[in-house]
Order: structure tokens, then sequence, then C-alpha cells
């Protein structure tokens, strides 16, 4: 029934913001188009200065970041000139294309009272996709459908699950949710997807006679139909859809051709890639090799 476990590993995102890393595992890259995810948070203590938290702008190729809140707030910008406040409950989708710089600052303290917790995918494009041009959309929690069924609660971020569907501009076939279940309740996963995967937040499940706990991905094979109960109150993801093939991804970079990963480290030293029009100061250089110079984003291996 399942096909992997994933235990999260600790990453460092910036200066005073640790991680749980989930993707790339390197005994399972992928679950469908999902190629990263992380989870920042629960963060209850915020640095006095909360800048120290800042991820400085730095550029993305091949793939699409889908930045989703549980608690407090994020100043996005990006090379497209967007700039966008994310707030829990929204779906903020940016499409980096043949090339983009974004940055992720806490300009607020006052919307970190209450504390931080984000989850940061990314979503590898289609070959035909992979040179699209760079784009950045908020959707607001109005526009993302809900389903309630006894204990259970489900917010659709993107794709198709479920009998929902919304305006979330995806380029391959997947599903994404946020779920949240009472101690007791049950669920099925989606059964129309070939790759398919939860993550726990937060509380405990129970499937299959075994029992998962915070920070693990339960990866299951393609004609599992598991039965997922919740032992307490949880918050799981759930996320997968159609494989795309293989990938390569080398720090924030991610292709179907090698050769293009090479591009995009030239492009990126040469300034060809234009950072955020309205935070153009500072950025993160380009890693000369596997040690992380400081403040620098930690990156998940090559794949090749």
């Amino acid at each position: 029934m399942l096909d992997i476990v994933i235990e999260a590993r600790k990453a460092a995102i910036s200066e005073s913001v640790m991680v749980k890393r989930i993707l790339p595992f390197r005994l399972r890259r992928m679950v469908g188009p999902f190629i990263f995810m992380d989870h920042a948070g629960p963060l209850g203590s915020i640095p006095v200065n909360p800048s120290s938290m800042d991820v400085l702008p730095h550029p993305h190729i091949g793939l699409s970041t889908v930045s989703y809140l549980f608690d407090g707030q994020v100043m996005h910008r990006d090379s497209t000139g967007a700039q966008q406040i994310i707030k829990p409950g929204e779906v903020n989708w940016m499409t980096a294309g043949s090339g983009i710089a974004h940055s992720e600052r806490f300009e607020d303290p006052s919307a970190l009272a209450g504390g931080l917790e984000m989850i940061q995918t990314w979503v590898a494009l289609p070959e035909k996709d992979e040179e699209a041009a760079p784009s950045f959309r908020n959707y607001t929690r109005d526009e993302l459908p809900v389903f309630t069924d006894k204990g259970v609660w489900m917010r659709l971020i993107a794709g198709n699950a479920y009998g929902l569907s919304n305006g979330v501009n995806t380029l391959s076939p997947l599903f994404y949710l946020h779920v949240v279940l009472e101690a007791g309740a049950t669920f099925t996963i989606p059964d129309k997807h070939s790759e398919r995967a939860i993550y726990i937040v937060k509380g405990a499940v129970e499937t299959g006679g075994h029992f998962y706990e915070p920070g693990q991905m339960l990866v299951f094979n393609k004609n599992a139909e598991p039965t997922i109960k919740a032992t307490v109150n949880t918050t799981l993801m759930l996320l997968g859809g159609e494989p795309l093939g293989e990938r390569y991804i080398w720090w924030n970079f991610v292709s179907s051709r090698k050769e293009r990963i090479e591009q995009a480290k030239e492009d990126w030293k040469q300034g060809r890639i234009q950072l955020p029009p309205a935070d153009d100061h500072e950025f993160i250089p380009l890693p000369e090799d596997y040690s992380r110079p400081a403040g620098t984003p930690p990156r998940p291996e090559p794949l090749s």
C-alpha cells in the first residue's frame, strides 16, 4: 500500500529560519509534478529583528512556486513587478518559466504576533512550458472551494479532487489540498491520479494498522486505496498528480535538460535574470560549490 515514508530533514532558508525539508528525497525525487516541499514553522518566537528571517532575491527557472500560509504574513516581490502580501489560506502561484527572481520578506512585525507557519512547494513544468513567460497570481480564500464532512474539512489549493476544482492555473494534472481532521475522522485519498501522498503537518494518523506523526510524508502505491484515520486533531497536506518525466534540480533551478541548468547559472552570474524592481539593492549570489555561503538558502542535491 505504501511506496515509501519520507522523514523531513532540517534545513535553513535564511539567517534565522529553519525548515523541515520533505522533497526532494534521495529515494523519491518527485510526487507527480511536485519536486520540492518545505515546511517552515510553527515559529512561536520571532526574532527581535524580523529582517533576519528575510529570503533575499534569488532566481528560479522551469517551475512554479506555491506558497501557502497557516499563520503570519510574508511580503512577496518578483521581477514581473508583482508585490503581494501573502496571508494565511490564500494561494500564491509564481511561474518562473524562462527565469524569474523573487524575495520573501517579513516587513510587518505585528503580522507575526501569532507566529509563522508556511508550506512552500515547487511544481515542475511540462517540457513545453519550461520556457513560458514568468508570471505571478494571488488567489484569495473566496476563490478556493471548501469541502466538509463529518469531522473533515478540506480546502482545494489547486487542481482537481473530490469533485472540487478552482481557477488556479496549473499546467499539468495535479491535486493539492489543505485538510483538517477531528480526532477519529476518516477519509480516503483521491484515486484519479497516478502519484499521491500526504504530509502530516500536525497531529497523527493511522492507516493500514500503522501510525504516523508530524514531519512524515506517506507516498502511496498507484493502486492503493487507503483509508486515513486521525488519531488526534490533525492537519495534512494532500498532493500528487501525473509524473512529468526526469527532471534535474540544482539550487533553485529545475529543468528537463542539464544544459539549461548550466545556462541558468551563467544567466544569474551575469545579471541576465532581472531582480524585483522594488527590491533590487541586494541578492543571493550563485553558489560556486556545494558548501553554502553565508546567507545562502540551502539547496537540494542535483538530480542527475
